[in-house]
């Protein structure tokens, strides 16, 4: 023991100091050992491991004046044992430390309990820093409070880091909350681990428990696993654009979507040594709606020059194509007289055989002239396109014309659907073509109730698309026919008109690896059902006549 230390407490502090080191830890099992140190360690150990313990340890008698400190206690506070000694412990106290603590701290020490806190002290040269103190009563053979143990550590350093931590949590808070972009961390389990208010504002909004897994679902339809091996997780992926069909009046909403991986190691105690990380996903949520709209309005009115002009153009090309059908049929019936006449070999026969061949030749030259008149379609590029925003935009080029023939239309979008690989023009052709039809067929049949129905769908890899009338419906009998050239049912008032409509219709979806039919089962007019494949089963190629 240090000579600074008072005869009068060298063999209590001996004999006691074990036991309240570890009574102030709460360590049990080592009291055992402490009660009796004569029998299993020698006094002088228990002594060094006070003078040489890394904890600053100081002695006072009842009134809190230092009766012994270590070395620690000098490198901690600057004091060394002349200066300190005789002096009460307030000498390092810093009147910042609030009243209310120094007075729990000497309450719970007076009822022979042990006190722990944190309490700001002053340096010998005037510094400030944090003591993480604890404080023991002694008792004598009576147990009564003979002088107190002090043991306290320097944690300056460590407040410092975790109130940084801290200030940056609060921080990065504060910035996620202050974002208008709708916010979310994502773990690897696809677990919600911290959003933002906007975040929050989207779970009332869609009406969902979790919006971001609404969206990732949504985007790995388009992308395929967010946590596989197609993704670039070095890169992420932004501005993906998600539609979501609404109900009412609140029609589509659209969103654009970006996502950036990263990692954070592992802070449990297994992965000390063996260095273990989580991978996260930070996932930004933009509502575009009121920009696509806008948009929306310009490009309607856009469509609907090209789309006249390209109505214009098919027009010009079914009526050539129906000239050369008609010219074609009695060209045919030429050729197969001449065969007859060149059989038979009757020379009677020849002038009539010859000016059948002048007029053949003709009709043939004529053929090749309307061809060559016929109005080339340009090869159109292939795209992803989400179907509900094209029947979107084709149902409000048409909204003149429901209103005129007093159509109602019922729309049953599914909320979101992959995309599928196609010309937009070409499918805006084919659902106006198909609704065109749907009304001309209402009209003739003079039908009471005229209602359209629309309807999307997806069935695994497929997005399904059903358009349906209550017109008078095409007889059994004629389904097959109706895609072939220039055939009709208007004499019976049902069915599509004549010409090259369902022909076009038939030839796009071939074009787009789709599939159409009637669906034979709909009983309350007629029901065109299509198929697209999705866009990541779907080839890149282009779609040209």
């Amino acid at each position: 023991m240090s000579k600074s230390t008072p005869d009068f407490l060298q063999s209590q502090i001996a004999s006691d100091t074990a036991e309240l080191l570890t009574a102030s830890a709460g360590n049990a099992p080592a009291m055992a050992i402490a009660k009796n140190p004569s029998k299993t360690l020698p006094f002088s150990l228990f002594v060094k491991a006070v003078e040489q313990a890394p904890v600053a340890i100081s002695i006072t008698d009842k009134k809190a004046n230092i009766l012994y400190i270590n070395d620690a206690f000098t490198e901690v506070t600057g004091y060394n044992a002349a200066e300190i000694l005789g002096k009460n412990e307030s000498q390092l106290s810093d009147k910042s430390t609030p009243r209310q603590i120094y007075y729990d701290l000497w309450h719970t020490i007076s009822r022979k309990q042990v006190w722990h806190g944190q309490l700001v002290n002053r340096q010998k040269l005037g510094q400030r820093y944090l003591a993480d103190l604890t404080i023991a009563p002694m008792l004598d053979e009576r147990g009564a409070i003979s002088h107190y143990i002090g043991m306290h550590r320097d944690v300056t350093q460590a407040h410092y880091a975790e109130q940084q931590v801290n200030n940056q949590k609060q921080l990065i808070e504060s910035v996620l909350n202050a974002s208008p972009v709708a916010m979310a961390v994502l773990d690897s389990d696809k677990r919600v681990v911290l959003d933002n208010q906007m975040y929050k504002m989207l779970i009332s909004e869609l009406d969902k428990d979790e919006p971001a897994l609404f969206f990732l679902d949504a985007l790995e339809q388009e992308m395929g696993d967010l946590w596989g091996g197609n993704v670039n997780r070095q890169h992420g992926f932004s501005n993906r654009e998600i539609r979501i069909e609404g109900s009412g009046l609140r029609g589509a909403r659209w969103f654009s979507c970006s996502g950036n991986w990263f990692i954070e190691n592992d802070v449990c105690a297994d992965s000390f040594f063996a260095r273990q990380s989580k991978d996260y996903l930070l996932l930004t949520i933009n509502d575009i709606t009121t920009l696509r709209r806008q948009q929306e309005k310009l490009q309607v009115q856009s469509l609907r020059t090209l789309l006249a002009e390209e109505e214009h153009i098919r027009s010009i090309r079914e009526t050539l194509l129906g000239a050369m059908h008609q010219i074609r049929q009695p060209l045919n019936q030429i050729n197969a007289a001449i065969q007859i006449m060149g059989q038979r070999n009757d020379a009677s026969n020849r002038p009539l055989r010859e000016l059948l061949g002048q007029v053949q030749k003709m009709g043939e030259e004529t053929l090749e002239t309307l061809q060559r008149c016929v109005p080339e379609i340009p090869e159109a590029a292939v795209v992803p396109v989400n179907l509900n925003q094209l029947l979107h935009e084709v149902m409000l080029l048409h909204s003149n014309k429901f209103l005129a023939n007093g159509v109602v239309v019922d729309w049953l979008p599914n909320p979101v659907l992959p995309s599928v690989l196609g010309s937009e023009n070409k499918l805006r052709m084919l659902f106006k073509q198909l609704i065109d039809n749907a009304v001309d067929a209402m009209n003739r049949a003079g039908s009471r109730e005229r209602l359209i129905k629309i309807t999307t769908a997806t069935d695994r890899d497929w997005v399904n698309v059903s358009i349906s009338d209550s017109g008078p419906g095409i007889p059994a009998n004629q389904r097959s026919k109706v895609f072939e050239p220039f055939f009709t049912t208007s004499q019976n008032l049902k069915g599509a008109q004549a010409g090259m409509g369902l022909v076009m219709v038939k030839e796009i979806v071939n074009q787009h690896s789709g599939m159409i039919e009637i669906d034979p089962d709909y009983q309350n007019g007629c029901s065109f059902k299509l198929s697209f494949p999705c866009q990541k089963n779907s080839a890149m190629v282009s779609i040209h006549e």
